[in-house]
């Protein structure tokens, strides 16, 4: 991932599991990432095993089950902490003074700015009006 791709993009990140209630969402990733690619939106998935150990996987696994289950093919980082002491930069950046992330698939909305437009727990789902209104106001 480079930053070169970054540039003047929208992005949403989510934090993603392989083996959690709300794995599913995948599906509604990769429409996001079909309806909006084109405009400028880049969807990550940073896969994180803090809840429940719920993504054990290498990262090998990991791309071999999203691919094979949801046809996945936006970027999936390396495994990160979203919470803790071991909180990635990253995670760092875009929780802020936010409070922790409540569970796997949290979506946070950058502008091509950099800047953080929206935070969403985890239950949202990704047809949700307030998340797609805020991917259309980062991507202007």
């Amino acid at each position: 991932l480079s930053p070169e791709k970054l540039a003047n993009k929208a992005i949403l990140f989510v934090n993603v599991a392989s083996k959690c209630g709300l794995t599913p969402q995948y599906s509604g990733l990769v429409e996001l990432d079909k309806k909006y690619g084109d405009r400028g939106l880049v969807v990550i998935g940073v896969p994180c095993n803090q809840f429940m150990e719920q993504e054990p996987g290498t990262p090998e696994e990991i791309k071999a089950f999203t691919k094979e289950k949801y046809d996945v093919e936006f970027t999936l980082l390396e495994k990160q902490d979203v919470n803790g002491a071991n909180r990635s930069p990253l995670y760092q950046f875009l929780v802020g003074d936010g409070g922790d992330i409540d569970w796997n698939f949290a979506k946070f909305v950058i502008g091509r700015d950099g800047a953080i437009v929206a935070r969403f727990e985890a239950k949202t789902p990704t047809d949700d009006p307030d998340l797609i209104a805020a991917i259309e106001k980062a991507l202007g």
